[in-house]
């Protein structure tokens, strides 16, 4: 309670009373101050309700201002957050807002989830539902351990996997179709731990679904089958799951489907040993891996890369970290690095390699400062972009490093494919044979013996692979990024590349990639004590599904509304899914006005209707400045809201301008004793590029405090002090709560 009440605090807006600490106002001690200052109030008798409190509680903020988030450090790209706006999302950890009457009103997905033992759901009509910025938020009764998405190509379809089901959602609209029930079957193995089935594979095989879970530690898949009138799923089929879903869902895995053929990797036991990268089931024969080209190795990603024009040549790509053979004390234990094998291959002849790749080569991706060998190593997360031309398709690999930085490396396939078709093999130095080993044939079985040896003892290439900006990564930062997703947005003037980066405290930050620079467009906190567990990008419906360890939320990536005040505002966003238009700031449309490239508010042209709103909003502000009448000698600060991360802030009194102290989301400027000088009117100023506006205005007018009969005993200063605070707290907290005796 204590902790809501001092958020509401800390984001109060106007001006308040503070305490004076001897001559000087100091950061910490007005954030220490505040705390004492509320709940020292709030024990002599005034109480606040818990409902209204709860009403007041904030999930999400998105904030906009001057901060830099990465150290300042030399050998390493420093970056500062972008554009954003306030997003307000229900506190649900919170037990008292986790209750089912929020499901009779907006929650799309109640009808379903109330058949369902294990699931619930919350919604809220605060803010961020009504904006759209997060459109709908799933919690489930029960955390879930592990969380697993899966969307078709093209498929207005979602399924979400958990412990013992998995959904099915329309994304039209983000509202559940149905709930499958997958719990453990047969002779499980629950004596090693909780007997229950995690999802931890969901793939489109032929005309079906493929599920796989852990099955009370003996993996088991189904083959679900839609129904005649798409209303439902049957299970038609069951299978042995074995090396396609771990016994553990902690176990490291990955699977793919290519043209009807199943592609996973998993460990055969719970030791973790013989993982394996494997065609496991399809039209084509099982093909695995020689046990000795990977050293511990922890998968991230596998992806399929098509080539219209010569399908036979098309690659499936596999993203992994491993052990680093060089054990120098300053070595970093672990290298990144990416494997590749023909789609056609089918292994060697039954007299040397049959059923194993013939094709795969492996080679070490580079990330960092080649001039200055500094490298990320530690792998974390993938995101493939495809594109028409295959050589074209882009590899967005984040990474992180020793010293707790994280980086972003863009590659480009084409790249890749030129260190496996033209490096040297490493620790290979006689004459390499033809055809040249890892080419994809139509039939590998007719491979010759010296192609496959070189393979099997040599299938590491000398060269790496570095990334298209090759002296640096695209993007470093002090927070610790955890997963990826790009998005291709067509604005009005081309196409821009969005990366969505997810931080481990629950954030979400959209940053666009503006030719070789990042610029951070915003940042949305979507949960603040809980483990994000599976992330998807729905690009069709620009949203972003993230599914956390007791709720998913659907966040809408057309946050336009954030920047509806102005035209300028809109523009210096940067933002390719949003354009300014005759009704205010939306998602783009052809023939609206962006710069998106450069935020340059010179598109910006005032026509006769654009000034007329604009002398008006002025006018209103003027009429609606708020006049404080403070007496002398007493502490005051005001505030104003933050709007941009870009902006510069100040605040103008008299001719003279003062920077502000950043609180937060808020500019504060702190005045330690009320003189004759620091009354009149202050205005919060922002200035970005070319474009200043006034943010807050405020008047401060002298106050005169007539002594009464009561206060004979007690000095006046103290008195006032005590209404003084006692009025604070009402404007703090933003409540209607009547008090009776100030």
């Amino acid at each position: 309670m204590r902790e809501q009440q001092l958020s509401s605090y800390q984001r109060s807006k106007g001006g308040h009373l503070i305490p004076k600490y001897g001559n000087k106002m100091y950061h910490g001690q007005l954030e220490e101050h505040l705390e004492e200052h509320l709940e020292e109030h709030l024990e002599s008798g005034y109480r606040i309700s818990e409902e209204k409190l709860e009403q007041r509680d904030e999930y999400s903020t998105d904030t906009r201002g001057r901060q830099s988030v990465a150290e300042t450090d030399p050998s390493v790209a420093s970056v500062e957050l972008g554009r954003a706006r306030s997003v307000t999302v229900r506190h649900c950890d919170n037990p008292a807002a986790r209750t089912r009457r929020f499901c009779d009103t907006c929650c799309v997905f109640c009808p379903s989830i109330k058949r369902h033992s294990s699931v619930d759901c919350y919604s809220d009509n605060s803010k961020a539902v009504r904006d759209g910025t997060v459109s709908v938020v799933f919690e489930y009764e029960e955390y879930q351990k592990h969380l697993v998405f899966f969307q078709h190509e093209n498929s207005t379809e979602m399924y979400v996997g958990g412990t013992d089901f998995v959904l099915r959602l329309d994304t039209d609209d983000y509202h559940i179709k149905e709930i499958l029930t997958l719990k453990t079957t047969g002779n499980q193995l629950c004596e090693k731990g909780p007997c229950e089935n995690v999802i931890t594979v969901i793939e489109k095989f032929y005309d079906g679904l493929f599920v796989c879970g852990t099955n009370g530690h003996k993996p088991q898949c189904w083959k679900l089958l839609p129904s005649v009138n798409n209303q439902s799923h049957e299970i038609v089929e069951s299978y042995e799951g074995t090396g396609i879903s771990p016994l553990m869902y902690t176990q490291n895995s990955l699977s793919l489907t290519v043209d009807g053929d199943l592609y996973a990797a998993a460990p055969m036991d719970s030791d973790r040993r013989s993982l394996q990268f494997r065609r496991r089931a399809g039209r084509r024969n099982n093909v695995w891996m020689y046990e000795n080209w990977l050293s511990e190795p922890t998968l991230i990603s596998v992806s399929w890369v098509k080539q219209n024009e010569d399908p036979d040549n098309e690659k499936i790509y596999l993203f992994f970290r491993e052990n680093n053979s060089d054990h120098r004390p300053d070595a970093d234990p672990w290298i990144s690095k990416v494997a590749r094998v023909c789609k056609v291959d089918k292994g060697g002849s039954k007299r040397f390699f049959q059923n194993m790749w013939t094709s795969f080569l492996k080679a070490r991706l580079v990330c960092g400062f080649p001039e200055e060998s500094l490298y990320f190593n530690h792998l974390q997360d993938i995101y493939v972009t495809p594109d028409d031309d295959w050589q074209k398709t882009r590899v967005y690999a984040l990474f992180s490093s020793s010293w707790n930085f994280t980086a972003v490396c863009i590659y480009s396939v084409g790249m890749i494919e030129k260190i496996f078709e033209s490096s040297t093999f490493k620790g290979y130095s006689e004459n390499i044979p033809n055809p040249r080993p890892g080419k994809c044939v139509k039939d590998s079985m007719n491979l010759p013996r010296t192609t496959i040896t070189v393979v099997k003892d040599n299938p590491e290439m000398t060269d790496w692979v570095h990334s298209v900006h090759y002296t640096a990564p695209f993007y470093t930062s002090s927070i610790k990024y955890t997963r990826i997703a790009v998005d291709q947005v067509q604005a009005v003037d081309h196409v821009y590349n969005v990366l969505l980066l997810a931080t481990d405290s629950g954030k979400i930050h959209k940053i666009l990639e503006a030719g070789s620079e990042a610029f951070i467009i915003s940042e949305t906190q979507l949960s603040y004590n809980s483990t994000l567990q599976s992330m998807k990008l729905d690009s069709k419906q620009k949203k972003l599904v993230v599914g956390f360890s007791e709720k998913i939320s659907i966040m809408d990536l057309r946050t336009c509304q954030d920047y509806n005040n102005s035209c300028a505002d809109c523009v210096l966003a940067r933002d390719p899914y949003c354009a300014w238009t005759e009704v205010g700031c939306t998602p783009t449309v052809p023939g609206g006005i962006q710069n998106v490239l450069d935020g340059q508010i010179t598109v910006c042209s005032l026509s006769a209707e654009e000034e007329m709103q604009v002398n008006q909003t002025k006018q209103e502000t003027d009429s609606s400045t708020p006049v404080h009448s403070v007496p002398l000698g007493v502490p005051f600060y005001l505030s104003c809201p933050i709007d941009s991360y870009h902006a510069v802030y100040t605040w103008e009194h008299r001719n003279l301008s003062s920077p502000c102290l950043q609180m937060q989301s808020n500019c504060l400027h702190l005045i330690p004793a009320m003189a004759q000088e620091n009354y009149g009117i202050y205005e919060c100023v922002s200035r970005e590029k070319d474009y200043t506006k006034v943010v807050k205005q405020y008047q401060l007018s002298q106050q005169t405090i007539a002594k009464t009969k009561m206060e004979s005993n007690t000095p006046s200063s103290i008195n006032y002090a005590s209404a003084a605070v006692s009025q604070t707290l009402l404007v703090i907290l933003g409540l209607s709560v009547a008090f009776s005796n100030l």
